[in-house]
């Protein structure tokens, strides 16, 4: 995505409404240690441990001036810079999550620094992302550095109700081309591809995005084969609902039963009624010859997979999720209850609870996969689908990393795809810790390559150069609880224009 971030439009009606209540923690500038005690600040006497090249380098010196790392070793010059002792300490690259959707002011931006996530990809044209973008770039808010892309594209009529999503609907080649155009004037920095799209209509989506150099990701649609996606250069994408299928013996039957699904608008449970008996069929047609084809392909055209297993997780446990989660204190009651809401009339609505089971074994199944495709060298992402049921921004990352860790990556891929990967894609300087790279860091009390579950031990960020200790840290969430409980129950809750309600 080199080159595609510069983009910057003005603030535009999006999928997502924030809610009131600015953190005043939360809007200090993010002016940078550096900068205002004039030496930078030296991290001593700490582990390295570096997904980009897989090194691990204990007890060195990380030094950090402005907003980049100046150098990494044991012999590292201070020339006057503040020192912090991180003695017994690990520092890894700032956490990515490469699927959100902004919910609300006081809320998102303090849940990412407070979990040590730098970077975020905002799939939904949320006005209240681009709003916190600008002013993060500002150095009037503190928080991680936000790539915000297009509305969603759906086909026509969507499957969302158009009453709750700004969404974009598009019928044929000439219709999707004029969305691509219309995205990139309001400041996309990507579009964002969904479900119903229809098949020529996204070939001329895919041209168009070409045509003007701008990245393409989201859905694979439902009528377009997930190798022809990647023929056109879909950059990424996003979920596991599309993947099985080219890999199932009964692939021609699958696609014949996608072309008789119709669904009206707004009918979003019939879509995952519809889509789950061909999962299901998919999964137990395995086949390994047709799987090391698609992988083969996605693997070659460096094709970014998603898996957002939190939001799987969810989903394929609807009946049995907790709902009553500790971290449930760091949103609203309203968002809270749209994920309820969501539960019950996207998730359970067409779903009899004599399907649990099936469901239950098809993340089982998606857990496979996704360990096929990091065997076959596709290049996976983190992200969570903030919004959807049993999902907390910033905080998810960390249950997508003990997913994917479950699912046969060892820890260091993992942390790799949370943190050089994103990098990679999206081509900006984060994702190392290395000179000449971003100073976003995440420091941690133990060792996670030792137990994944470690990036949680959470001893201080570092966003832009700009040190969150672990008083700060503790501060933040505790102000991010603070402007939770004070929200209105009644206040408007942006959930996820993907899978939310």
């Amino acid at each position: 995505m080199t080159g595609n971030l510069s983009r910057r439009g003005m603030i535009v009606a999006g999928a997502a409404t924030g809610l009131a209540g600015a953190a005043a923690a939360l809007t200090r500038p993010a002016v940078a240690v550096a900068e205002r005690r004039g030496g930078g600040t030296a991290f001593t006497h700490v582990t390295v441990i570096d997904p980009a090249s897989g090194r691990v380098l204990p007890d060195v010196t990380v030094l950090v001036r402005g907003d980049s790392i100046v150098d990494v070793g044991r012999q590292v010059r201070l020339d006057g810079a503040t020192e912090v002792d991180l003695r017994g300490k690990f520092v890894i690259p700032g956490l990515a999550d490469m699927h959100t959707h902004a919910q609300a002011e006081g809320i998102d931006t303090g849940l990412y620094i407070a979990n040590g996530v730098t970077t975020v990809r905002e799939m939904a044209g949320s006005p209240l992302a681009t709003d916190w973008r600008d002013r993060i770039e500002a150095g009037s808010l503190l928080g991680p550095r936000f790539t915000v892309g297009s509305r969603m594209i759906d086909g026509t009529p969507t499957i969302w109700n158009p009453e709750w999503v700004d969404i974009v609907q598009v019928s044929d080649p000439a219709t999707a081309r004029a969305a691509v155009r219309e995205e990139i004037a309001r400041g996309a920095d990507f579009i964002k591809v969904y479900s119903r799209v229809p098949r020529d209509a996204y070939r001329a989506l895919a041209a168009e995005a070409h045509r003007y150099d701008i990245p393409f990701v989201g859905h694979c649609p439902d009528v377009v084969p997930l190798e022809e996606a990647a023929d056109l250069g879909q950059a990424s994408i996003e979920h596991l609902f599309w993947t099985p299928f080219e890999t199932s013996t009964k692939e021609a039957w699958i696609r014949a039963e996608i072309q008789r699904i119709r669904l009206g608008l707004g009918e979003y449970s019939g879509w995952f009624a519809a889509l789950h008996p061909l999962e299901w069929t998919a999964a137990h047609t395995y086949s390994p010859v047709k799987a090391r084809h698609l992988h083969g392909k996605l693997a070659r055209r460096r094709i970014r997979q998603v898996p957002t297993l939190a939001m799987h997780r969810g989903l394929d446990f609807a009946r049995t999720v907790d709902m009553n989660d500790p971290r449930n204190k760091y949103l609203p009651a309203s968002a809270l209850g749209s994920q309820e809401l969501a539960r019950q009339e996207f998730y359970l609505k067409d779903r009899a609870p004599s399907e649990d089971a099936e469901w239950a074994a098809m993340f089982d199944f998606r857990l496979r996969t996704v360990r096929q495709l990091h065997e076959a060298g596709v290049p996976l992402m983190t992200g969570t689908d903030t919004g959807t049921v049993a999902v907390w921004p910033g905080f998810s990352v960390h249950d997508e990393l003990e997913l994917l860790v479950a699912a046969g990556l060892s820890p260091m891929a993992t942390l790799h795809a949370s943190t050089a990967e994103p990098a990679a894609f999206l081509g900006v300087r984060t994702g190392r810790v290395a000179a000449d790279h971003a100073a976003d860091l995440a420091i941690l009390d133990a060792n996670p390559l030792h137990d994944i579950r470690n990036t949680q031990k959470l001893a201080g960020v570092v966003v832009r150069g700009r040190y969150v200790d672990a008083e700060e840290r503790v501060r933040i969430l505790a102000e991010v609880e603070r402007v939770a409980a004070a929200m209105p129950a009644d206040a408007v809750a942006a959930e996820c224009p993907c899978h939310g309600g």
